[in-house]
């Protein structure tokens, strides 16, 4: 089934404000350069520096997510080039370990991109609904304005620091793309998946993908939702999760490894905290 009309039916969602920051004393420590944190009812947990610009890395690739699943079936079957296995290698990118020649779904790929953090699932994508990359990257940088994310700009579709470092976001502008990517279906049980599995076919090796984020299984009711590195952004990570009945986005731009999950389920754990009172 196609799943147009994905962008149209929730622009509108990100025209409700959100309420002023109410942060508590006992907030956790942050040692993110920027982050934000904020629940559906629009209450804010945690703010820092949430609308400066900076590189977001692989968190790029939920704009990818949202723009395929705007127009694409799940069940297209796409064909790996040697230009998408040799761009993700030059880039020195995270991979999917795809081989040219293989074909896959949409879905497969979507998962090849969303775990590992696959460029070269990204460029495949990418150049099948562009057609070709330079219009995907318009797309997604249409479908940014069309969202009201004002400070985020796309110059790829995986992240990667040519050209310009990938482009550029705001904290707060990656958890309104994270609050509206997470009410598709679809992109809610691909970030909210540790492994999968794509079985050998006629057409493709068999593979097995594993998840970045290790939020997933260091804190329960985790909903996902991608991790990114380079250089110039640091360490990021879009999170999000249930508390108290109630869905929790945040995230963590230029950060350390391992601290940024750790991090992540302080600020749940408070935002958890403060929805109970």
């Amino acid at each position: 089934m196609r799943i147009g009309g994905f962008i149209s039916s929730v622009i509108v969602a990100v025209l409700v404000g959100f309420s002023t920051p109410a942060v508590a004393a006992h907030a956790p420590s942050v040692g993110a350069t920027s982050a934000y944190v904020v629940d559906s009812s629009g209450t804010v947990h945690y703010s820092r520096r949430q609308t400066k610009r900076m590189p977001v890395a692989s968190l790029v690739k939920v704009m990818t997510s949202y723009v395929v699943l705007s127009e694409a079936r799940l069940d297209d079957v796409l064909r790996v080039d040697a230009t998408d296995v040799k761009y993700a290698a030059r880039g020195g990118a995270a991979t999917a370990g795809l081989r040219a020649g293989e074909r896959l779904t949409v879905r497969d790929l979507l998962y090849a991109m969303m775990l590992p953090s696959g460029a070269d699932a990204a460029n495949v994508l990418a150049r099948h609904y562009g057609p070709g990359k330079t219009a995907f990257v318009a797309k997604m940088n249409r479908t940014a304005r069309a969202l009201g994310l004002a400070d985020t700009r796309y110059t790829n579709a995986d992240g990667m620091p040519t050209p310009a470092n990938g482009g550029y976001s705001t904290a707060v502008d990656q958890v309104r793309l994270a609050q509206l990517a997470l009410g598709n279906s679809t992109f809610r049980t691909v970030v909210g998946k540790t492994v999968h599995k794509t079985p050998k076919t006629a057409v493709h090796r068999a593979h097995t993908w594993r998840n970045t984020n290790k939020l997933l299984t260091r804190a329960d009711d985790v909903l996902g939702v991608k991790t990114g590195y380079t250089n110039a952004a640091g360490y990021c990570l879009l999170f999000a999760g249930e508390r108290q009945g109630v869905e929790v986005v945040g995230v963590l731009l230029h950060d350390q490894n391992e601290r940024r999950f750790a991090t992540a389920e302080r600020l749940l754990h408070h935002a958890g905290e403060r929805i109970a009172r």
